[in-house]
C-alpha cells in the first residue's frame, strides 16, 4: 500500500514539474517568432521592471502579466535603462529583459524605416529625409552618382549596365526592396541603400535559375514587376495581370499602362487626371500609353515586392489581352475590348467598380 501511495506521490510530482516547465517556457517563448515588427518602446526615470508588465502585454511583447512579473522577482534585474528602445515580438521575455536591462543592443537611435510596395525613389528619399539624419538631396545625390552606381553593378549580381541608360531617372529604381527596416538615424544613404540592395538579393536569389532561363533580362523583369506591383495592386491575380502584360509584349502591343504615364512625368497622386499632352508624348521612354512606344518603358517605375516579383518571373500562360479588378480585389481576364468593357459594365451595374 505505501509502495502504491509513494508512486502515486511521485508521479504527481514529475506531472507538476512537466506542467510548470511547459508552463515555464510557453509564457517566456516570443509571441510570434517570424514577426519583424519593431516596437519602439520608452522606459521614464520613474518606471521600474515589476510596473512595466502591463504596458509590455499591452504592446503584444509577453504572454502574461502575472507571470512577467514573477519572473522579475525570480531574476532580479536591477539595470533597468532610461531610453527608448526597439523591441519584437519574435523576442523572448528573457531578451527583453535583458535589452531593457542595459544590454548590449540597446540603441536610442534605431527607427523603423517601412517602405511599402509600391514606392519609388522619390517617396523612399522622403522617408529617409523624415526618419535620418539623411536629407532628401544627400538620398537623390546618391541615386545619381554614377561612381557609385558603378561600383554597385560590381558588387550585385542583379544590378546590370542597363541602370546606366541616360534615360533612366533614378538607377536603382525597382531594386530597393520594400520592408520594414530597423535601421540607426545616423546611418549614412550608403548603408541604408546596401541594406535595402541585400534584401533584394535575397529574394532574386531564391529565383536566379528562373532568372538566367528567361529570355528576359533580369532588367526587363523587374520592369514588369514593377509596372504590374501598381497596375495591379488591388488585385488577387498578379501573374496573370503579368501574363496579360507578356502577351501585348509578345504581340508587339504597346502595353498601354496608365501608371508608366505618371512615372514618366514625376507624378505620385494618381488621383489627377492625365493629360492628352502626357498620354502621348512619345519621347517620354517610360510612358507606354504612347502608339509609338512599344515594349517595356525605359527601366522600373516602382519597387515591387515579393508577389510582383514572383509573377513577372513565372506569370499565368493565357491568352488574354486585358484584365479589371472588383472592389474586393477579385480578378477578371478578358480576350478583347469588348469583353473588357462588357465586364467593366457589368460590375459597375454591381456598385462592385471601385478603380
Amino acid at each position: 500500500m505505501l509502495k502504491k501511495l509513494l508512486a502515486f506521490l511521485l508521479i504527481i510530482i514529475v506531472a507538476t514539474i512537466l506542467a510548470i516547465v511547459v508552463l515555464y517556457n510557453y509564457y517566456t517563448s516570443p509571441i510570434d517568432k517570424e514577426s519583424k515588427d519593431v516596437i519602439r518602446f520608452e522606459v521614464v526615470e520613474s518606471d521600474r521592471f515589476l510596473n512595466l508588465g502591463d504596458r509590455l502585454k499591452d504592446e503584444g511583447l509577453i504572454r502574461n502579466e502575472l507571470f512577467y512579473k514573477v519572473y522579475i522577482k525570480m531574476n532580479n534585474p536591477n539595470n533597468l535603462q532610461v531610453g527608448i528602445y526597439s523591441l519584437q515580438k519574435s523576442m523572448s521575455l528573457k531578451e527583453i529583459v535583458d535589452i531593457l536591462n542595459g544590454g548590449s543592443t540597446y540603441n536610442p537611435y534605431l527607427v523603423n524605416l517601412t517602405i511599402k510596395e509600391g514606392y519609388n525613389v522619390r517617396k523612399i528619399a522622403k522617408l529617409i529625409d523624415e526618419l535620418t539624419d539623411n536629407t532628401y538631396d544627400d538620398v537623390m545625390n546618391k541615386m545619381n552618382d554614377n561612381a557609385y552606381i558603378s561600383s554597385l553593378i560590381e558588387e550585385y549580381w542583379f544590378l546590370t549596365d542597363s541602370i546606366l541608360d541616360s534615360k533612366i531617372y533614378y538607377p536603382l529604381e525597382g531594386y530597393l526592396f520594400p520592408e520594414t527596416y530597423q535601421i540607426s538615424s545616423k546611418f549614412s544613404v550608403e548603408e541604408i541603400i546596401k541594406i535595402l540592395l541585400d534584401e533584394e538579393d535575397a529574394v532574386l536569389s531564391k529565383y536566379k535559375t528562373d532568372i538566367e532561363n528567361s529570355k528576359y533580362s533580369i532588367h526587363e523583369m523587374m520592369t514588369m514587376a514593377s509596372i504590374v506591383e501598381l497596375e495591379a495592386g488591388n488585385s488577387t491575380d498578379r501573374k496573370g495581370v503579368a501574363g496579360v502584360f507578356y502577351n501585348r509584349l509578345n504581340n508587339n502591343w504597346t502595353l498601354g499602362s496608365d501608371v508608366t504615364t505618371y512615372y514618366g512625368s514625376k507624378i505620385d497622386d494618381f488621383s489627377y487626371s492625365l493629360t492628352k499632352t502626357e498620354l502621348n508624348d512619345c519621347s517620354n521612354k517610360y510612358n507606354t500609353r504612347c502608339s509609338t512606344n512599344h515594349g517595356l518603358p525605359v527601366g522600373p517605375i516602382s519597387n515591387p515586392g515579393k508577389v510582383s516579383i514572383e509573377a513577372s518571373i513565372n506569370p499565368t500562360s493565357h491568352d488574354y489581352f486585358y484584365f479589371v479588378a472588383d472592389c474586393s480585389g477579385k480578378t477578371y481576364l478578358t480576350k478583347n475590348s469588348s469583353e473588357h468593357a462588357n465586364k467593366i459594365n457589368e460590375l459597375k451595374a454591381k456598385d462592385n467598380w471601385c478603380a
